[in-house]
């Protein structure tokens, strides 16, 4: 059950899919194509300060969550490369709460962000597209989740796209922005 009510997260926790199957996938496929438009809307006319506005009590800032899911989203795009490419490679996970607290996601303006969101889901999407059924489940290991294939990964960046953007929208209806 969702509480919808849990700042951290909106639209519940991330449950891993029981199946996947092409339809499934397509519709992932969509989210992930239309996340810039989403993160675009969700932050068109904030000002500076209210893209300072952490989304609850000790979370970050608008202008953090859009880096990250910039920074995240890049990452995952790589590890779909790389399971497609190599056997099982084992990725490198990385402090996603230590890159918020970097300059760049701290200070650059959000536009570069959803400048790298657009233009890497078109290749992501474009790249997620040609996989076959036995593409998804290709995967890699996490060092600190285990093997994960391609299908749950998908799904979890689906979830992950959903989950930022209602940060940013929940806020903007508490704030009456």
């Amino acid at each position: 059950m969702i509480d919808l009510h849990d700042l951290r997260y909106p639209i519940g926790r991330f449950t891993p899919p029981i199946q996947s199957n092409p339809d499934i996938r397509s519709r992932q496929i969509e989210t992930l194509r239309e996340l810039p438009q989403r993160l675009h809307g969700a932050v068109e006319g904030l000002s500076d300060d209210q893209l300072e506005t952490p989304y609850r009590e000790g979370g970050w800032t608008v202008r953090q969550l859009i880096h990250h899911v910039a920074d995240s989203h890049a990452n995952s795009y790589v590890r779909f490369k790389l399971a497609l490419t190599e056997e099982w490679p084992t990725i490198k996970p990385y402090d996603e709460a230590a890159w918020a607290l970097l300059a760049d996601s701290k200070a650059t303006p959000v536009d570069v962000s959803l400048s790298l969101i657009t233009a890497l889901h078109t290749r992501w999407v474009a790249l997620l597209e040609s996989l076959t059924d036995a593409d998804f489940h290709r995967g890699y290991n996490h060092p600190e989740s285990g093997r994960q294939n391609l299908a749950t990964a998908l799904a979890l960046y689906d979830w992950h796209s959903r989950h930022h953007t209602a940060h940013i929208t929940r806020l903007r209806e508490r704030m009456n922005w």
